[in-house]
């Protein structure tokens, strides 16, 4: 019998998914889940996943891995949101093929498979970036619509602004209101303040953090930026070649940009706008005592 380890989120298509690939590939099924930051809720998706007939089901918190490889790789390059569009959720797609292709290989399996739209590539071309030989199978999804987020009116948002001010040293940001954080817990505490006000999206990984993130380390690199080099970055993860030498390139680039990238943006979040109302860029070469000094005076 031929075992199949499919990208399963607990979704009606990765459902439908584990039922498809049983009756059209007579597979055994083993799922993958990743944990980026579903905690709990996640063991539900790992007993519906064996109650629609996966024999195992793999899950794995990638969170971590996930801001600090990925998500802080694409802020830095100013690559998380383009045009107005979030790439945050596209971002996901080669750390999911990485985790699938590493199960694939503890289940004794050279074929992998996902249920994201036909004309998303992005798995498949990651996949084959690894490993060349794997075999990818894009399941046809089951036609079941996303239902719309409801949009929220004005009168459900706080009746006066939040300003937060974030701290960035060589364009990473490390502190939030002139207090340390890590960037997991900093992207937490942005989320809660963000979506209080409406700031951005709340729907799988894009939060309302990217958002704010994205405005203020754009403020803060201000004649640093280099658009070319985000919009080939963007490129990149838009079509899935992240395992390449291009994107290597890439980050090598912004690494040697970022170095001149230290400062503080104080940001207004009210009603669904994110506003910049201050920006201070400081040529700190790493001294952050000095960038959190100049945020709690500027307070």
């Amino acid at each position: 019998m031929t075992r199949i380890a499919l990208a399963y989120s607990g979704s009606p298509d990765t459902s439908h998914a584990i039922e498809w690939l049983a009756d059209v590939h007579a597979a055994e099924v083993v799922t993958l889940t990743l944990d980026l930051g579903q905690g709990r809720r996640l063991e539900a998706v790992r007993d519906r996943a064996l109650g629609m007939g996966a024999s195992r089901a793999h899950v794995l918190d990638v969170y971590e891995e996930f801001a600090r490889e990925y998500f802080l790789r694409a802020l830095r390059a100013d690559a998380l949101l383009v045009e107005g569009r979030s790439l945050v959720g596209a971002l996901s797609r080669p750390l999911l093929a990485r985790k699938l292709v590493e199960i694939a290989e503890i289940e004794q399996t050279t074929t992998v498979a996902h249920a994201c739209a036909a004309s998303d590539a992005r798995i498949a071309t990651a996949v084959r970036a690894l490993k060349p030989h794997f075999a990818v199978v894009a399941v046809p999804r089951a036609g079941r619509a996303d239902q719309p987020a409801r949009s929220r009116s004005a009168a459900e948002y706080p009746s006066e602004p939040a300003f937060v001010e974030l701290a960035f040293e060589r364009g990473s940001p490390v502190a939030i209101n002139a207090i340390p954080m890590p960037l997991l817990d900093l992207v937490g505490s942005l989320d809660i303040i963000a979506a209080a006000h409406g700031v951005g999206r709340c729907h799988g990984l894009e939060t309302p953090a990217a958002t704010v993130l994205s405005a203020a380390h754009r403020a803060v690199e201000a004649q640093a930026a280099d658009e070319h080099l985000s919009r080939r970055y963007a490129d990149v993860i838009e079509s899935g070649d992240w395992f390449t030498s291009e994107r290597e390139a890439l980050d090598a680039n912004v690494a040697r940009a970022q170095e001149r990238v230290s400062g503080i943006a104080r940001l207004k979040l009210f009603r669904g706008a994110c506003e910049i109302v201050e920006r201070r860029n400081l040529e700190l070469r790493g001294r952050r005592s000095e960038l959190l000094a100049s945020s709690r005076l500027s307070r």
